[in-house]
């Protein structure tokens, strides 16, 4: 999730738990920047090994067990500041509440977290809610500022019952886009045993939906704000070695670069077939029923024992704006242009 959302949730539990009945303007400050806390692993970077940061940005720092430790370390930080409000037992708690958020909240978007560190690599991915979301975020912003203002825990305790409501709103509109998807699938002739389902930015509605079929990727989008309006979009081979790049050797920099991109993009992996030597995430994309990546990793097959280079791609043209926004509305494409 975008700071703002994981530093306001961070600071709902921790007030919306407490018993004072003041001082909640430093019990939000301590919450809020709990909350943030686990994202500092963005700072883990190498010039040298571009991917990196894939393996490291939610990792450890926002896994299960590190919860302690990350609110021991940001308790500690605090406490020199508020030791005058509170004693130090209290600050580890609100650490702890505001900390323990930032992992499950990421857990709820679509990029995966790894929640189980170090037992294992999986990237816990539950899609029901977009990465950017003023509808979630701005309601509990207002309730928890103005709970710290009133220094009462209602207003946060609501706040903590609303994102759980919006959130539970979210899994119940993924279940339906992809039982939609599933639908389609069927009608295609296609037998699939899954879907997964992202969203599109800043809303609950407009999905981005996935199956695999003989080797490819079949992408569509799926509006399911009322009845459920699909856009049929297009498909794309999945990526596979020995066709696509079979001058790569095993056991190379540019091979293990690709597994790595492979295991962050949870298997969603293709050849880009307007770039060369390009391989890209299929989960992202700037329209939602489109395979054009947002990101992905460039090869350099002259040099395997070189790092693949890591490249993104957010222009968005004033076609692609107005194409989103009447899908966003639920509007027929031809009706758009």
């Amino acid at each position: 999730m975008d700071p703002i959302t994981q530093g306001a949730i961070g600071a709902s539990l921790p007030q919306a738990l407490t018993k004072k009945t003041a001082k909640h303007f430093s019990i939000l400050i301590i919450g809020w920047l709990s909350g943030m806390a686990p994202d500092l692993d963005v700072l883990i970077r190498s010039q040298e090994d571009p991917l990196l940061f894939l393996k490291y940005h939610r990792q450890f720092t926002h896994s299960l067990i590190f919860i302690p430790v990350g609110a021991l370390f940001c308790s500690l930080l605090f406490y020199p500041f508020f030791k005058k409000s509170f004693r130090f037992k209290e600050i580890y708690l609100y650490s702890f509440l505001g900390y323990l958020t930032h992992g499950l909240i990421d857990s709820c978007t679509s990029y995966g977290t790894q929640l189980f560190w170090p037992f294992s690599n999986m990237r816990v991915a539950w899609n029901n809610i977009s990465i950017i979301d003023p509808l979630f975020t701005f309601p509990i912003l207002g309730l928890i500022f103005w709970g710290a203002f009133k220094n009462k825990a209602l207003f946060a305790r609501v706040a903590v019952i609303y994102a759980l409501l919006y959130l539970s709103l979210g899994l119940f509109q993924n279940y339906r886009a992809r039982m939609a998807a599933l639908d389609l699938a069927k009608k295609r002739g296609h037998k699939v045993k899954s879907v997964s389902a992202k969203l599109s930015i800043a809303n609950l509605f407009l999905w981005k939906t996935i199956y695999k079929y003989k080797g490819k990727f079949y992408i569509d989008a799926i509006h399911n704000l009322g009845p459920t309006k699909i856009y049929e979009g297009n498909s794309i081979l999945e990526l596979n070695l020995e066709r696509d790049f079979p001058q790569i050797k095993k056991g190379t920099k540019q091979w293990n670069d690709i597994q790595r991109f492979s295991w962050f993009s949870m298997g969603h992996v293709a050849k880009d077939p307007q770039k060369e030597n390009f391989i890209m995430d299929v989960r992202y994309s700037m329209i939602p029923n489109s395979s054009r990546p947002l990101w992905g990793i460039k090869l350099n097959p002259s040099n395997q024992d070189s790092h693949a280079k890591y490249l993104t791609e957010r222009n968005m043209n004033p076609g692609l704006v107005k194409k989103f926004k009447a899908m966003l509305l639920k509007h027929d494409l031809l009706e758009s242009n």
